[in-house]
């Protein structure tokens, strides 16, 4: 979120993509937590915010000249 890759991402929906991705990032276990490296992680947060805007025309950048948001 602090990037702004994925402005709505929670921390279930990482959860979710870890559980069920084969190509999520490798993960760590510390305690009851999960740790990424983001080195490995962000590279796979922008594919995956691409992809998501490519669905949905809301989450699409919005360039110079184009009509107003819907």
């Amino acid at each position: 979120m602090a990037e702004n890759i994925a402005p709505t991402m929670t921390h279930q929906r990482v959860s979710q993509l870890a559980r069920d991705d084969p190509s999520f990032p490798p993960t760590r276990k510390i305690g009851p937590s999960k740790l990424v490296d983001w080195h490995l992680a962000r590279p796979y947060f922008v594919a995956h915010a691409l992809k998501a805007a490519a669905r949905d025309r809301r989450r699409r950048p919005k360039h110079e000249g184009d009509g107003p948001a819907q």
